[in-house]
């Protein structure tokens, strides 16, 4: 394991590393207010999903190999309530401690932490496990961001992948002219 447990943590860099930047891309493509609509009563905000992202973040990656991943003064469900006061500016400074939980813990990682093992809520996972679990639980919810962004600036959204009608051209085109995270989706 140690033997690919370097290219892990690279791996596992990149992957964070480009969720960020596309729930950045899909905020920054949002006014103000967009931050705090909600299709129905059953949904979340770009701005609930962020503050629940980064409650998790702070809980799992605070004390990461030392302490359980679920702190006890986390409270989860006020992660998905947002005060009428909640600004953008504020909404984004929760989206950057995230990252710096999550880039702090990633870049003090050795290969050979790997198969250490960490609990969350009591259950024991190995370092790999814990690391894919919170990439896939952010992913989900980054990709809940890009949904509501797509949908809120409908036609005015600039796609974050490869264009509606355009996968030919990106087969035939040179690698060397696709350039990671400008594509249209």
């Amino acid at each position: 394991m140690t033997d690919l447990a370097p290219h892990y943590l690279e791996e596992i860099k990149r992957q964070f590393r480009g969720h960020k930047r596309m729930g950045e891309a899909a905020m920054a493509q949002l006014g103000d207010m967009d931050f705090f609509v909600t299709l129905d009563p059953e949904s979340n905000s770009v701005a609930a999903l962020v503050k629940h992202i980064a409650g998790n973040a702070r809980s799992r990656f605070t004390d990461f190999l030392t302490t359980d991943g679920e702190k006890p003064d986390r409270f989860r469900d006020q992660e998905f309530e947002v005060s009428v006061n909640t600004t953008r500016e504020e909404v984004l400074r929760w989206w950057e401690q995230t990252w710096f939980h999550v880039f702090s813990v990633l870049d003090s990682l050795k290969p050979e932490d790997m198969q250490r093992t960490v609990t969350i809520r009591t259950e024991t996972h190995t370092v790999m496990q814990a690391l894919n679990r919170a990439l896939a639980h952010y992913a989900q919810h980054i990709g809940q961001i890009v949904f509501l962004a797509k949908h809120l600036r409908s036609s005015q959204w600039q796609t974050l992948s490869i264009p509606r009608g355009r996968s030919e051209d990106y087969k035939t085109a040179s690698p060397k002219t696709h350039i990671r995270g400008t594509h249209k989706s």
